[in-house]
């Protein structure tokens, strides 16, 4: 797990390699362990390989600073965090035998070993036991067809010398993140933003459609763009094709398409065993590594399936680290549930407690560590799960994300299903889902059909239908004439469907809605405290699989969602969890923002947040009281406010 930057196409304008040195610095906590530089002319076809502080003496590499003004045409640059083969083999920039390619790569194929084995078949020959090695063997054998043969987490950039192109590509999910921007000709890339913003000049402006969504509806990461006008990512499953004159070649294109699988008929017995023997099996190749590891515990089904399998694997004796957050909330505290599994599993369990005024000291450094805005103060409970993981010596994490999406774990599936059974006149399944015990909740079963209703609505009129429901694509406390005077168009976020609307919503919680954004707050969380965070749900096995069944296997028509996981899961994970409702990995937000109320006072009477032009300030005090006051209440708006008006404090960011 690594960080990597890149600049293609050299002009006047460009840096120099000092500062590509000093912006590689902001990186240095995603691979503390390593540092490697590399300059090519594309001229001569000539590179020059550099080293820095911390890279090993053993190299002999000359020194970044000695070089800095050397010409380039591409510049490669790499932060190590050392998960396999930790020996100095495994140094990046990494060359391949003929000289002829060159790789930057953050993160783990984990099937490295059998790709080995094919290649070795193939004639090949390897000098480590990296997989950055079999990566590059893989690229001279198949090119870039081999993405579709990767099982794992990457962010990557592979530079042909010969053909004077560099090869840009990101895992099928979006796991890694990979970031890229221009100025004039010459064009930048990184594991974070951060380098970025150092390397260009541009006003660092907010991107009006990224904030619309933010702001409305608490989304982030799911597009191309970014919360940074002119900042935007590679898509997940992509890659694009680059001249070492910073020219695109071949724009972004997929090489996997989530969904793009058929139905078929199978029964509930035998899809949750074929879901069993591949999730295990993802689990056995997400465990490889040559540094301790853990897993993250919330006492939920799918964090609890995963310390099952880990401890089935690894066998009686091991010593297996689980850690959580827990709270002293008595409707949300997972508490409880935490040492079921430990004791279940026979866990070393490591448990943080963190407060409101906890929050409040950590905000800055949380900001900086994320980058964009989060949309509620879970992501600081997860931080303090990856920081106590880092005090404990823990350098790889397992955790559950893409669970969910896959198999139907939110409460809107539910309303997806209905909608598809009401569009098909289903009478039992609408009949067996409304009177579902699974619905007993105050407010739920009313909830899930005025949500189902809106999903049959014309998509024309479904802005209307929400104002009359009381979700305004404007509410009051957001300036609509500031969009509007921006070329901004509100609209819905994306919503499943018609006959086949719960397999719809599970590909836009895949593609847009939820994973992408949970991806990037796992991935700022872990690699702020140099953790590798692997998640064995995400694998394309295990997506197509999801996609191909029925959609009574994913929400049963008795309102009971992941049904499939839940009886592939039935022999080894305890029935209290198997059993217990759906909550979210969510700390005691409410309580805690009303102990800080004084604090939020003083926060959105500041000159500084006033000056958010966006925001209607003259409601902002009321909307948050109401929030505060009621406890049905679901959108954390008062986080909103405070993070985006600190997000804008931490980053300078202009908003005209």
């Amino acid at each position: 797990m690594c960080g990597i930057l890149g600049i293609i196409g050299r002009n006047s304008a460009a840096p120099d390699a000092l500062r590509l040195r000093d912006a590689l610095t902001l990186l240095r906590h995603r691979g503390p362990d390593d540092e490697g530089y590399l300059l090519f002319d594309s001229g001569s076809r000539a590179i020059m390989m550099l080293g820095g502080e911390d890279t090993p003496g053993v190299l002999d590499l000359p020194s970044v600073v000695a070089h800095a003004h050397h010409g380039f045409d591409v510049a490669l640059a790499f932060r190590r965090l050392s998960i396999l083969d930790v020996s100095p083999a495994g140094h990046q920039p990494m060359v391949s035998p003929n000289g002829r390619n060159v790789i930057i790569f953050n993160g783990e194929v984990y099937n490295f070993v059998e790709l080995r084995r094919e290649l070795e078949a193939c004639g090949h020959r390897f000098r480590s036991g990296t997989d950055t090695e079999v990566i590059l063997a893989a690229y001279a054998e198949w090119g870039a067809a081999m993405l579709t043969r990767f099982v794992g987490m990457f962010a990557l950039a592979i530079l042909d010398t010969v053909e004077r192109t560099v090869l840009l590509a990101r895992d099928p999910f979006g796991i890694k993140p990979l970031y890229w921007t221009r100025s004039g000709p010459t064009l930048f890339f990184a594991s974070e933003i951060a380098p970025l913003l150092a390397l260009t000049s541009a006003p660092r402006v907010a991107d009006v459609n990224a904030l619309y969504r933010y702001m409305r509806f608490g989304m982030t990461d799911g597009h191309h763009d970014t919360m940074f006008a002119g900042i935007q990512q590679l898509p997940a499953a992509h890659f694009m094709m680059l001249g070492a004159n910073g020219t695109v070649l071949a724009p972004p294109q997929a090489y996997w398409t989530p969904g793009a699988v058929a139905s078929r008929d199978i029964g509930l017995a035998a899809a949750a065993a074929e879901l069993r023997h591949l999730f295990d099996e993802s689990v056995r190749l997400h465990l490889r590594s040559d540094v301790p590891l853990g897993s993250c515990l919330s006492g939920g089904l799918d964090s609890t399936a995963i310390v099952a399998s880990m401890r089935a694997q690894l066998g009686p004796y091991a010593p297996v680290h689980a850690f959580s957050f827990v709270s002293d909330d008595p409707h949300r505290g997972e508490g409880p549930y935490v040492d079921i599994a430990t004791r279940a599993y026979s866990l070393e369990g490591h448990s943080v407690f963190p407060s409101a005024s906890d929050l409040v000291a950590d905000l800055e450094t949380l900001v900086r560590v994320q980058e964009q805005p989060f949309d509620s103060t879970s992501m600081y409970a997860q931080f303090c799960v990856f920081r106590l993981a880092h005090e404990a010596g823990i350098t790889v994490m397992l955790d559950g994300q893409g669970s969910d999406e896959l198999f139907g774990g939110y409460a809107t599936a539910v309303s997806a299903q209905l909608c598809s059974a009401i569009v098909r006149g289903n009478i039992a399944g609408i009949r067996a889902l409304l009177g579902s015990s699974h619905m007993s909740a105050p407010g739920l079963r009313a909830r899930i059909a005025v949500a189902a209703l809106g999903r049959m609505v014309p998509r024309q009129l479904v802005g209307t239908f929400m104002a009359l429901v009381g979700e305004s694509l404007y509410p009051a406390w957001l300036d609509a004439r500031w969009f509007r005077a921006r070329g901004h168009v509100a609209s819905p976020r994306e919503q499943g469907r018609g006959r086949h609307a719960l397999r719809e919503e599970l590909l836009h919680f895949l593609r847009t809605l939820s994973l992408p954004r949970l991806l990037r707050y796992e991935d700022r969380n872990s690699m702020a405290f140099s953790i590798e965070s692997r998640v064995p749900f995400c694998t394309v096995a295990l997506a197509d699989f999801a996609s191909s069944l029925p959609s009574e296997l994913l929400v049963g028509w008795n309102g009971e969602t992941k049904a499939v996981l839940r009886r592939a899961m039935a022999d080894v994970v305890p029935q209290t969890i198997l059993d217990r409702p759906k909550v979210g990995f969510e700390t005691p937000e409410r309580a805690w923002l009303t102990a800080l109320r004084p604090w939020i006072g003083d926060v959105i009477a500041s000159d500084e947040f006033r000056s958010l032009p966006f925001i209607s300030h003259t409601v902002v005090s009321d909307v948050i009281d109401t929030q505060l006051g009621d406890v049905r209440a679901m959108r954390p708006l008062t986080w909103r406010f405070l993070n985006v008006a600190a997000w804008a404090r931490q980053f300078h960011v202009q908003f005209d």
